[in-house]
């Protein structure tokens, strides 16, 4: 399993929907990680191949997901997203963190084990 594109349309469909609700309410069926990148973007070039493995070793465990911010510009404003990478980690009964920055793989393994899927 790759990491999927996603649209703001795809974010409010499976994600959540920031057009209709005002209290965070995840619709997804397992938890999520979100990566906002571009592609110009070295460190978010460093993050892609640790992403795409985690996909393969979480696969039905964790959704990844890819917001392009160059494409994405709503979704990207309504996160605020001021410096890429940035990282949405969404467990599936909390409230999702932000963490902006590349991340090493065991990083990425941590908070997937102790905060997503705990």
């Amino acid at each position: 399993m790759a990491t999927i594109k996603m649209t703001a349309e795809v974010f409010k469909e499976k994600v959540f929907d920031y057009t209709t609700e005002k209290e965070w309410k995840f619709k997804g069926e397992r938890p999520a990680i979100i990566d906002f990148y571009a592609d110009w973007c070295g460190p978010c070039q460093m993050v892609a191949p640790v992403l795409e493995e985690l996909s393969d070793e979480y696969k039905d465990k964790v959704d990844i997901y890819k917001v392009d911010t160059e494409v994405e510009e709503e979704l990207s404003a309504v996160f605020g997203i001021r410096s890429i990478p940035s990282l949405l980690f969404i467990p599936m009964d909390e409230t999702p963190k932000m963490q902006a920055g590349a991340l090493q793989k065991q990083a990425f393994v941590n908070v997937i084990e102790k905060e997503l899927l705990k």
